[in-house]
């Protein structure tokens, strides 16, 4: 092979490694706080232990209830719970967690007193041994 066509080859593969380097350095990876930082939304997060010697019927009870509550109040944009099975033993006997979201301020504010949300807390407080809510707007 004559010099030149080497040359050139090693040029091309030098100025190519170049420009990969360079698209790569310009273009980040999205990153879970870049996702983060477009949402908006805001969270309403409850935590509930029961009374010791709450039935089973009676917790499953207030679990329809709570989980009844999208489909009567349109405000509720998102809703998703689940029982606690954190291995830590840091849970102070909070063994359930409603996650609900809304768009606003005053989507929460309609949601708070409606008549659904008050029908909801008369299932509740015969069982209820504690509560826990937290509000946060997503970042």
């Amino acid at each position: 092979m004559k010099p030149s066509y080497i040359t050139f080859t090693l040029s091309l593969v030098l100025v190519s490694l170049l420009l990969l380097a360079f698209e790569t350095r310009n273009d980040p990876k999205p990153t879970p706080e870049t996702f983060m930082q477009k949402d908006s939304l805001l969270r309403h997060v409850v935590l509930f232990k029961f009374k010791p010697g709450t039935s089973a019927e009676d917790i499953k009870k207030v679990e329809d209830a709570f989980s009844a509550l999208p489909s009567k109040i349109p405000q509720i944009v998102g809703y998703e719970w689940g029982l606690n099975n954190s291995p830590e033993g840091l849970n102070d006997g909070f063994t359930h967690c409603f996650f609900l979201t809304f768009n606003s301020e005053e989507d929460r504010a309609i949601y708070l007193p409606h008549p659904d949300h008050k029908a909801f807390g008369e299932v509740l407080g015969p069982h209820l041994g504690g509560v826990l809510v937290v509000d946060y707007w997503s970042k």
